[in-house]
């Protein structure tokens, strides 16, 4: 059983990349959210405009990254945008968001990367749990996570954070969305 931790959230700046990069050459990470260029891209995407930019039925309003932090050691990476909405969508037309369902926002949606050496001792729930601290999401409603349907590890830091399943199944995308409203 993982020891309870806490975890600071700093945004993540350029000068972090190499700390993080090598995470994202582990096989499980890049099986789930792809290589190394995701913290770059990352960063690429805070900094610019998103106006009126549109993912699925939402309007992307800002991006937001952060490193978590135990003491002076980067232990893990979330990021993500903040929409003016949360939406639910099907894959019934693969060009085009079939939008089903609309919950008022700000909702955001984020993926998050433990250091693969730090796996199993409970970094991962708590960088979930500090995802509703920063100012930066003093706003945010509904915090949203989309978990592969076969990726257990992070269901149950999802759970053990106070996010809970949107279904019991997997979408079209082989996704479990978990969600968190305040």
């Amino acid at each position: 059983m993982p020891v309870p931790r806490d975890v600071d959230l700093r945004p993540f700046v350029p000068k972090q990349l190499a700390a993080v990069r090598a995470w994202f050459e582990h096989p499980e990470v890049r099986h789930r959210l792809g290589g190394p260029e995701w913290p770059e891209r990352a960063l690429s995407l805070q900094q610019r405009a998103h106006d009126d930019e549109e993912f699925r039925g939402q309007r992307v309003l800002r991006s937001h990254t952060w490193l978590a932090w135990d003491g002076d050691t980067p232990v893990g990476f979330l990021g993500g945008d903040v929409y003016d909405r949360w939406t639910t969508w099907d894959g019934s037309d693969p060009d085009h968001a079939v939008v089903h369902h609309v919950e008022e926002g700000p909702a955001m949606g984020s993926a998050y990367v433990v250091d693969p050496a730090r796996w199993r001792q409970g970094y991962g729930t708590a960088i979930l749990r500090a995802w509703m601290t920063p100012r930066e999401t003093a706003d945010v409603r509904l915090f949203a996570l989309g978990v592969d349907g076969d990726n257990v590890a992070s269901a149950r830091c999802a759970e053990a954070a106070g996010f809970a399943a949107s279904s019991e199944e997997p979408d079209w995308e082989d996704t479990v969305y978990f969600l968190l409203r305040r």
